[in-house]
């Protein structure tokens, strides 16, 4: 997968933006302003995504290219290798979880718009 193939997957799903506020080489995507995914845009050699934490640290013993979250909560972020160490299925799976980890933290509210 490369990075416009990631950014279209992320763009693709409700209530998604990109942003780039660490610099101009960060693109971080959130949706209903939340981050779910941040990477760098030029190299694009892993991507952070939040993950539960139970299956965050079994993913990390599991794959080589599963480590924790690179200048991000440990607990909650995993930093994924976009260099195929990690199959392109699992990314998609791992960025869904990300995802769908954000909208469920979202206020009711929020959630409804994002339905809308």
């Amino acid at each position: 997968m490369n990075i416009e193939q990631f950014r279209q997957l992320c763009l693709e799903k409700p209530g998604t933006t990109e942003e780039t506020p660490f610099g101009p080489d960060t693109l971080v995507l959130k949706v209903m302003g939340k981050m779910f995914a941040l990477t760098d845009m030029n190299s694009f050699e892993s991507v952070n995504l939040k993950c539960d934490p139970e299956r965050a640290v079994a993913l990390r013993e599991e794959h080589d290219g599963i480590t924790p979250g690179y200048h991000m909560s440990k607990v909650h972020w995993n930093t994924v290798a976009t260099d195929g160490r990690v199959k392109d299925s699992l990314l998609r799976e791992l960025l869904d979880h990300s995802y769908a980890l954000v909208v469920a933290a979202l206020p009711k509210k929020v959630r409804a718009e994002l339905r809308e």
